[in-house]
């Protein structure tokens, strides 16, 4: 693909995900979505009605949208063992040009029960049809899903290879549409203290385990009985809110230093879980910084959000843009 090409396909994604957003948003303000009831329960997951409401904006998007000169195959949650979702309809799998994978909603259920913002993510490579996987792909975006009192939401975007020029990044208006461009930057901690970090552990399946697996890797790190809280826990159920793509030497030396520190000393049960969790994906977010870590090896990265600012009439910290 041209660079042109490549642009051409980030503003498509861009364009679904406004769709995905505003179809979301309208279907809260009538007052009769009934975000939270169950549509169906599959072998990937539990199907809510939020997520049956974006699967029929992201059919209807591409049948109006999509060129037709670019047949594509969309891969997504909700589709496991149907006939496969290609544009334009008709079109043969073997004959489509792209595989489009997406998470319509990514942070279901923090969107409908309007705690938090999800996002919707999708990316676009080359069909290769089985072979087909994360490393082929050429653009990606991520939008933001608000809750009800957001009048901002943010996107962001990007082509393969067009380094810092090839990032997009907007927030978007709600009430009046208008966009403008923001510049994601680097954290500059060195460290977890005094930031938010957080094992995975949104299940009660084996949350005791990780607790002392997450107990025991700040103890590697740095040391028990601390006068005053070292590292805060926060959860965020999802991948697009908890970081993007830049790199983030300090905290993956960090935590890898911690890890290799847990198998070093042997911790019992929880030292053996704590190697396993090497092999496991560890989010953690600080000071103003989103990281996320894949293996004991691997790379990390990370994202600072909008800086966050006092509320005049409550008193209490809020992002740029949120109540």
């Amino acid at each position: 693909m041209t660079a042109a090409e490549l642009h051409r396909a980030r503003r498509l994604l861009c364009a679904l995900q406004d769709h995905i957003r505003d179809a979301l948003i309208a279907a809260r303000e009538k007052g009769t979505a009934g975000f939270a009831r169950v549509a169906a329960v599959t072998a990937a997951d539990t199907i809510y009605r939020v997520d049956r409401i974006g699967e029929r904006a992201i059919f209807a998007w591409f049948e109006k949208n999509w060129p037709r000169r670019w047949p594509v195959e969309l891969v997504m949650e909700g589709l496991e063992g149907g006939a496969p979702a290609v544009f334009p309809r008709g079109t043969l799998v073997a004959r489509t040009v792209f595989k489009c994978i997406l998470d319509p909603i990514d942070g279901t259920r923090n969107l409908m029960f309007d705690k938090r913002s999800a996002w919707t993510l999708a990316a676009l490579a080359p069909q290769r049809g089985a072979e087909t996987g994360l490393a082929d792909i050429v653009v990606a975006a991520m939008t933001e899903l608000p809750t009800a009192k957001q009048w901002r939401a943010d996107q962001l975007s990007a082509v393969r290879g067009g380094g810092p020029r090839g990032l997009v990044a907007e927030a978007v208006d709600l009430r009046s549409g208008r966009r403008r461009k923001f510049f994601p930057r680097r954290s500059r901690a060195r460290d977890f203290r005094h930031g938010f970090a957080s094992l995975v552990k949104f299940f009660p399946e084996g949350k005791s385990l990780l607790a002392r697996v997450e107990e025991e890797l700040w103890s590697a790190l740095y040391g028990r009985n601390h006068p005053t809280a070292l590292v805060f826990d926060d959860q965020y159920l999802t991948t697009g809110g908890a970081g993007g793509r830049a790199a983030a030497r300090a905290a993956r030396h960090d935590v890898a230093r911690g890890v290799d520190g847990l198998r070093e000393r042997g911790a019992g049960a929880a030292g053996a879980a704590g190697a396993a969790a090497a092999d496991q994906k560890i989010f953690v977010s600080g000071r103003r910084k989103s990281v996320r870590r894949k293996d004991g090896a691997g790379r990390a990265a990370q994202f600072t959000p909008p800086a966050r600012r006092r509320c005049a009439e409550c008193g209490r910290d809020r992002q740029d843009g949120r109540a």
